[in-house]
Parts: structure tokens; sequence; C-alpha cells
């Protein structure tokens, strides 16, 4: 009988226990976030360097005082716009010693928080050549996402949605593509706004999915956590299960050879 667990996923020289992966942001306040990250079942919990207080570990004033050793950090680069900041932010982060992995954000304006292509591509490139191990968020984009891979990136990670939009996945033909066409894990990021979006990602074929604010901007955090973690082993599972093919009209599902209609209307075996 095969085993239930969810194989590990591997992103460089990393393992990932789970596929799921969470940020720290957002929360009403610690105590919730450390107990949503307990139900959603992630290993791997993301950090924006900048927002962090990260100088401050130590005092109980910084984000790391409060996230337990059981978890390995995803230092990002939230917050920058340019590739000098994202690279001096990802750089600051190893500095620190959270990690040579980064989760690589560079943004090309305020108001969609989309990524900016070729400086995305520039930091990536130069990260890598760094010795990092970059996760790099990035638009539904095919040709892009093959780019990235190209440039060094151990990940590569289109956004479903809009940052924070709850939208779900809006473009499931570029995800496919994207998905079929990679050599490395595709771990699709942000607009999850529920665990049937999580599903939904997973059965595209994704490796994985990263998400904070479907959690943490949930009325009850805590019970989304634990929905998101299910849906995203329902996803994994029917992914590689087969689906049945989409048809115009009904298809019986008892069966009907070997059976001939009574002259009264009941059904006689033949």
């Amino acid at each position: 009988m095969p085993s239930s667990q969810i194989p590990p996923l591997h992103v460089g020289s990393y393992v990932f226990r789970s596929r799921l992966l969470v940020g720290t942001g957002k929360y009403p306040d610690n105590e919730t976030m450390k107990l949503a990250l307990s139900e959603s079942g992630a290993d791997v919990v993301t950090v924006a360097v900048r927002r962090a207080n990260l100088g401050d570990r130590g005092t109980g004033q910084s984000l790391l005082d409060h996230i337990g050793p059981e978890y390995q950090l995803l230092p990002n680069t939230a917050g920058c716009f340019n590739t000098e900041d994202a690279l001096r932010t990802a750089r600051l982060g190893r500095e620190l010693g959270i990690s040579d992995m980064v989760k690589l954000e560079v943004l090309a304006d305020q108001q969609t928080l989309l990524p900016h292509p070729t400086q995305t591509l520039e930091a990536t490139r130069v990260l890598a050549q760094e010795g990092f191990t970059v996760l790099v968020y990035t638009s539904d984009d095919p040709v892009l996402a093959l780019e990235l891979e190209s440039a060094g990136a151990a990940a590569v990670m289109p956004a479903g949605a809009p940052i924070g939009s709850g939208q779900g996945i809006l473009n499931r033909n570029s995800m496919e593509i994207i998905i079929e066409r990679a050599k490395v894990p595709i771990i699709i990021d942000a607009g999850v706004g529920t665990a049937s979006d999580v599903a939904i990602a997973m059965e595209l074929g994704a490796a994985g999915v990263l998400l904070n604010t479907g959690i943490a901007g949930a009325k009850d955090p805590v019970r989304m956590a634990r929905a998101m973690r299910h849906a995203l082993e329902a996803g994994y599972w029917a992914a590689g299960a087969g689906r049945i093919g989409r048809k115009r009209y009904a298809n019986a599902s008892s069966p009907v050879t070997g059976l001939i209609a009574s002259a009264h209307g009941g059904i006689l075996g033949e």
C-alpha cells in the first residue's frame, strides 16, 4: 500500500518537508501567528528582512524572537523596487546569519506590486552567481520563467494573482505551460484567498504554494491555516490521480449494459 506521506520538496540543496510555505506578516498578534504556523504544517516560513527588526534579535522586539527553531527561515526582499535594493537586502539577510536562501522580489510599482521583469532577472543572475539559493517571485509569463531558470533560480514562483488580492489562480493556462516546461520547482506565490485556491494550484502540477495574506487576513487564521494544509495534500494527490475528462453531456455512473426495462417501468436482469 503506498505511503500517504507527501514526498519532500527539494529546492537546490535544501529539503522542505512541507510543500506549503507560509509568510509571517499581517497577523493580528504574534501568538496567532505561532498557532497558525503550527496548524499549517509548514517547515519553511518567510521573513521580510526590511521589516522584521532583525538587528534586535534576543530582545523580544524582533520577529525572529517569536518563531521557533523548528522552522527553516526564508528571508525575502519584500519592499524592494530596484535591483540594488534587492541585492543589498538579500546580502544583509545572509550576513545576519538567517540563510543563504532568499525569496527574491523586485517590484515594479506600489499600486500593482507586480515584479519588474528585467531587474528581477538581473538580480537573480547576480545572487545565483554569489551562491544564493534563489526562489524568485515573478509574473505568470512562461518566457520569463524560463529566463529566470536559465539565470540560476533554484525555484520559480509565479503569481497566481496580485499580491494580497485573494483572487486565486487567474491564468491557469500560463501556469500549466510554466509548470510543463520547467526543470526547477514551480511554487505558486501570491493571490491565494482560500483553501480551494491551494488545491487548484497543486492540481495544476505546482511543486508547492507560498502564501501569507490568505491565512493572516482570515477571520480565523488558525482554522484557515489548517484548511490550507489539507487542501495542499488533497491537490497533490489529485494531481497524480488522473482526473476524468470533461464532457458536455451526462454520463451515467451505473452500468446499463445487460439490463432491459420492464413494461411497467421497472428494471429486470436479462
